[in-house]
């Protein structure tokens, strides 16, 4: 009985390390990220990409102020999983499109980042295995050159034109790749600009993904997160 006990204590202790330092899992539980991410997979987060914050560790307890461990910060593009400012208790997972000091503006569904509109190119229609639908698909490149899909159906949805906003220092401006259905940054009342000591880490690879007509999606397994 002992041994047993130690050997759960140990198992605890590992995984609770592991947790906290290395890769957290993460399951993406809505449509923001399409098609990107689907419903239903199941990824690792990087917790060392970016440092460690009081939301690194598992109970979030505020043992120091900021972010410590790492010098490297978020890049345009990149995705991450954050802790909503408005309730920490809740993982988001977003990509990153504003760093500290950038002016970010959507005028009829284009992203703006300082005054220039970003590529935003039409590729082939995603076809949603969830509902069936067929939506407009685009590839939108960064300034620096990272390139994704996003999702676009209605340009002149709700927030695809907006006011500028100049994101602050140590914060954020994140969007969801479906950007008809994600409730971001865009959205200042209930998302708003993201601070360093929100970040969780950055999402790196899809471990499994269940769905879709035969339940697992064998080809998302082992997938890098673009």
């Amino acid at each position: 009985m002992r041994e047993n006990i130690v050997t759960i204590i140990v198992a605890v202790f590992v995984a609770l390390v592991f947790r906290s330092f290395l890769y957290e899992p993460f399951h993406i539980p809505s449509s923001s990220m399409k098609s990107g991410l689907l419903i239903g997979d199941y990824l690792f987060v990087s917790k060392f990409s970016y440092g460690y914050s009081r939301y690194s560790f598992p109970l979030g307890f505020d043992l120091f102020e900021g972010r410590i461990g790492s010098d490297d910060r978020p890049k345009r593009g990149d995705v991450v999983v954050f802790r909503l400012p408005k309730n920490p208790s809740v993982d988001f997972i977003k990509r990153v499109v504003g760093l500290p000091g950038d002016k970010i503006q959507v005028m009829d569904g284009v992203l703006y980042i300082n005054g220039n509109p970003l590529p935003k190119v039409k590729t082939t229609d995603f076809t949603d295995d969830d509902d069936g639908n067929v939506i407009p698909q685009y590839v939108e490149t960064m300034p620096e050159g990272k390139q994704y899909d996003v999702l676009d159906e209605d340009r002149n949805g709700r927030v695809d034109n907006t006011g500028v906003f100049t994101v602050p220092e140590g914060h954020y401006f994140m969007m969801g790749d479906n950007r008809d259905n994600s409730t971001d940054s865009r959205y200042q009342s209930e998302v708003g600009f993201v601070p360093e000591t929100n970040l969780v880490g950055r999402a790196e690879i899809i471990v499994l993904s269940f769905g879709g007509e035969s339940f697992l999606r064998w080809d998302r397994f082992l997938k890098v997160i673009h």
